[in-house]
């Protein structure tokens, strides 16, 4: 219960701010023109689809490349709202406060990252209308659809997680931002040394982008899910020890 107190708290903090206004207006405004870009190429070449058996519909064509674009963008805006949430208390000298409080390292380390999970899922949800929006005219293939949002609040939460660490072992909202951008960029491409290399099993496994490209196609197993749900879980409990040591120390 402490935990959704505090995400709440944090949720409205956030809000409060001009950052997450201006995140939600310049990504809904990027990826509506990405969207309708997709929509005006996937026009140009229905004719030529016609006749192609199993051809790609309007779920591969269009929908897949949005929340492919949209997986970019989450990488470059989860760094800006994880840096300050740990680092912020340390700099500002009121993370003694926060460890006197009543409650759990657990409590508030959940806390925070339920509150810019929620944001995220805000943002999803309005970039889940875009493509709902095709209902109007056509069908969609629900199935890939759902696996495309799967994907997408997975990989939020995943880089929440890595971004609350990063948070939680820097002393400034700058480096632990810094921090987060490089490691989730490092992760995003390093099975490109894999292909490289004539190709290899342990980078492709470690790879944050080929689990979600996985899910993209519509391929949902149980080994992406379990890498999600390892990535999120071991980043949450290190940032748990991570506060842990520094409440004994102070």
């Amino acid at each position: 219960m402490n935990s959704f107190i505090i995400a709440g708290r944090e949720l409205r903090t956030l809000f409060l701010s001009p950052l997450a206004w201006t995140i939600l207006g310049v990504t809904q405004l990027i990826l509506a023109y990405m969207f309708l870009t997709q929509i005006d190429f996937y026009l140009s070449i229905q004719a030529k689809l016609v006749g192609i058996p199993n051809a790609p519909g309007v779920t591969d064509l269009v929908i897949a490349p949005l929340f492919g674009n949209a997986a970019v963008i989450f990488l470059l805006i989860t760094p800006l709202l994880t840096m300050r949430v740990i680092s912020d208390e340390r700099r500002n000298k009121t993370i003694s406060l926060l460890f006197s409080a009543p409650i759990s390292i657990s409590e508030i380390v959940l806390g925070k990252f339920l509150a810019i999970f929620a944001f995220l899922l805000i943002l999803i949800f309005s970039i889940a209308l875009m493509p709902l929006s095709l209902l109007t005219i056509g069908e969609l293939d629900m199935g890939k659809f759902a696996a495309c949002l799967l994907a997408m609040i997975l990989l939020a939460a995943s880089f929440n997680a890595l971004g609350l660490y990063m948070s939680a072992i820097a002393s400034q909202p700058t480096v632990a931002a810094v921090a987060s951008f490089g490691a989730l960029l490092f992760l995003w491409i390093i099975d490109w040394a894999g292909n490289n290399n004539g190709g290899s099993n342990l980078f492709e496994y470690i790879s944050i982008m080929r689990h979600f490209e996985n899910l993209l196609r519509g391929l949902v197993n149980s080994t992406d899910i379990a890498y999600f749900v390892l990535f999120i879980a071991g980043f949450l409990i290190l940032s748990i020890r991570r506060l842990d040591n520094d409440r004994l120390q102070q």
